[in-house]
């Protein structure tokens, strides 16, 4: 039986190499919050809440993020004697919502109990992988010739799939010249529900480019609109925010409102949900991939664990960590090689947090 004894909490600050725009804000540095779990034995496990700072993805932020974890699933973690990280994911259950704040301390309980069980995380989850295919994500730029010099940098470094981030405005031209230039890298966009649920003409252009999906084009809940969309493309459309948990995927494949699934640790609450909802859609024959949210290594090493597993049959946004960091928070940083990542094979996470490099970064700390 497992009790965790000490709980730590970093808020942790990094700039970003290359600023990065979405449909609905722009980044230029980042700060997540770092989780450590320690059990009796002074065994410690780490995850990372990678919320974005403000509302824009979605309803969680950092500062909302830090309250939760302090005042909420701090408490009911240090109560809870577990076996297996199911169970505590099940005690923070009583926190409605709230994903990415419980997505923390599930990763932490994953990285704790497979380190005292001496088994890699990804073999922990299920992996079957020894490494895994990355993609890359790419957000808008000021024009279409600084956005063709961000996708030949990545095509160089091998990566097996290029992600376009639109917006209203920013689609269709930029798509075709990015085709034009690359006929034949695999290529997606992600509008991340910028547009209105009656557009439909922009997804008809788009769905002459040759794409491997469309993500999210519409609002998270708008599953009946996503449903009537692929009804008319050939093109898949992939779900990322109108999944926050098993329950919405069950809609979602009901309703058949997308043909891919963006599955990601965050956004679903953790690697207990992400697994389940792995399982369901591998059951269901729907292709899955492990999204980002730019997290630091912590982060970055649960998601290449979870691609591990065997319906991931499509690149993760799992591309290195020297894609958005000078310098990660980890003693090594993920490395992604000829377009693969390879999975650990030592007891735990397989990366660890460079403590005193933490410490320079840390803007504060519970």
């Amino acid at each position: 039986m497992i009790r965790i004894r000490h709980v730590e909490l970093r808020r942790v600050r990094l700039p970003l190499i290359h600023r990065f725009r979405t449909s609905s804000h722009v980044k230029h540095e980042l700060e997540h919050i770092l989780v450590g779990v320690t059990d009796a034995s002074g065994v410690t496990g780490w995850g990372e809440i990678a919320s974005p700072s403000g509302p824009y993805y979605g309803a969680e932020t950092v500062q909302s993020c830090w309250a939760v974890a302090r005042d909420h699933l701090r408490p009911l973690v240090l109560a809870a004697a577990w076996e297996h990280p199911a169970e505590l994911a099940a005690v923070m259950g009583r926190v409605r919502g709230n994903h990415f704040a419980r997505a923390g301390f599930d990763m932490a309980a994953w990285a704790l109990w497979s380190a005292l069980d001496g088994s890699p995380l990804a073999a922990a989850l299920g992996g079957t992988r020894t490494r895994v295919a990355a993609g890359v994500s790419l957000g808008i730029e000021e024009t279409i010739d600084e956005l063709l010099e961000q996708v030949a940098l990545r095509v160089a470094e091998g990566y097996h799939r290029i992600k376009l981030k639109i917006a209203p405005g920013w689609d269709v031209e930029p798509v075709r010249a990015v085709r034009a230039a690359f006929p034949r890298i695999p290529l997606h966009v992600d509008a991340n529900g910028a547009y209105p649920a009656s557009e439909r003409a922009v997804f008809g252009e788009l769905d002459r480019a040759g794409l491997l999906m469309i993500e999210q084009p519409f609002a998270p809940r708008a599953l009946v609109a996503h449903a009537e969309l692929q009804e008319t493309l050939a093109t898949p459309i992939c779900l990322d925010e109108s999944v926050e948990d098993v329950d919405d995927l069950v809609t979602a494949l009901r309703l058949r409102a997308g043909r891919v699934l963006n599955i990601k640790v965050s956004r679903m609450g953790g690697l207990t949900p992400a697994v389940r909802a792995h399982d369901l859609a591998h059951a269901e024959g729907l292709p899955v991939w492990c999204g980002g949210m730019h997290e630091f290594g912590i982060g970055r090493a649960a998601n290449v664990a979870l691609s591990s597993l065997p319906g991931f049959t499509m690149p993760s946004d799992v591309s290195g960590s020297d894609k958005y960091y000078a310098r990660d928070i980890t003693t090594s940083p993920v490395t992604c090689r000829n377009g693969f990542v390879a999975v650990p094979r030592t007891p735990g996470l397989g990366w660890e947090p460079d403590l005193p490099f933490v410490a320079e970064r840390t803007v504060a700390r519970l």
